[in-house]
């Protein structure tokens, strides 16, 4: 897309945050009764609700895209945001087939790549037919869940090669809202693995080859700590950028979660100034998807009579307050 058209691009995003949730809104669907009186709130935002809760959601990422399309002539600049649709449905694949079954619903359509060739890629072990940087940890993660039957062994390979894909497309990427969420991907959820494999007790060999690379964190100190102890993790947060998270992660793992979105929305607020880059519309649909994530919290609380701290304690911050 030419630089010459950016404006107008940034000037429809501009109206469209208009659309987004704000702090008094988000405050009216905590204070709501029930599930259906939160719904009877969106519906009056101009949500689907419809058809139900999933087609709902399904319904706003779909807005979202749609709208980018409209915007962007060349919808490869935000891909980062979709690989981990992509690996989440090679996982899939890889299981069905090992596990000799059929789920479809199981599959989520929005990715970079085509579900049907991942599905043909996986069922007939012709690797070649995915993306270069997808052919070699899809093979292994399917050997491995095939002769061990360690489901978590694979899931560590492709979550392993979902981060590194994001890490490279986001150094690529001329936006600086799509490499901020790239890096701060990346090293929230190598804090994730590091204080999940202490927990469990994981040998520094696994550990080091779970972690993806990270420029702002040292992934070679985060994975001894996390054969030692939490103290040993928060000493290494402690001299990086994301110091603040130590807080979060004495708290709960919810907490150290919520910090993770939040590290990335306040990072991408200063787009609200911006009007002449992609920035605005990377941050848009990162906005966009931290909403959904905190309705669907929202929604889950009230179903289940969660008390209204509880459920705000467990809200994301908002990219328009």
């Amino acid at each position: 897309m030419a630089k010459n058209l950016y404006p107008y691009a940034v000037a429809r995003i501009r109206s469209k945050e208009l659309s987004l949730l704000n702090s008094s809104m988000m405050d009216q669907l905590i204070g709501a009764r029930t599930e259906e009186d939160c719904l009877n709130l969106l519906a009056g935002k101009g949500w689907d609700t419809e058809s139900g809760v999933d087609k709902m959601f399904a319904s706003e990422q779909k807005k979202t895209w749609d709208l980018l399309s409209e915007l962007v002539s060349d919808l490869s600049v935000f891909n980062v945001f979709l690989l981990k649709n992509d690996y989440h449905n090679l996982k899939a694949a890889i299981k069905l087939r090992c596990t000799n079954t059929s789920m479809p619903s199981v599959y989520i359509l929005n990715g970079t790549v085509p579900v049907e060739k991942i599905q043909a890629a996986v069922e007939k072990s012709q690797w070649d037919l995915l993306p270069e940087e997808m052919q070699s940890p899809a093979q292994e993660a399917f050997e491995a869940l095939l002769h061990t039957r360690d489901g978590q062994l694979c899931d560590f390979i492709l979550d392993k090669a979902c981060l590194c894909a994001i890490e490279k497309a986001g150094k690529a990427s001329d936006t600086e809202a799509i490499r901020e969420y790239a890096e701060r991907t990346v090293a929230a959820a190598d804090i994730k693995i590091a204080v999940r494999a202490l927990h469990t007790g994981k040998p520094l060999s696994l550990i080091e080859s779970s972690l993806a690379p990270c420029d702002s964190l040292d992934t070679d100190r985060l994975a001894k700590a996390a054969t030692q102890s939490e103290e040993a993790i928060f000493d290494v947060l402690s001299t990086s950028r994301y110091a603040d998270a130590i807080d979060s992660l004495r708290e709960s793992p919810s907490a150290f979660e919520s910090w993770c979105d939040n590290l990335i929305i306040r990072k991408i607020r200063k787009e609200l100034y911006n009007p002449f880059t992609l920035g605005p519309l990377a941050a848009f649909l990162i906005a966009k998807e931290t909403e959904l994530k905190s309705v669907r919290i929202l929604l889950s609380g009230k179903r289940n009579g969660m008390p209204e701290d509880f459920i705000r304690q467990r809200m994301r911050e908002l990219y328009v307050v």
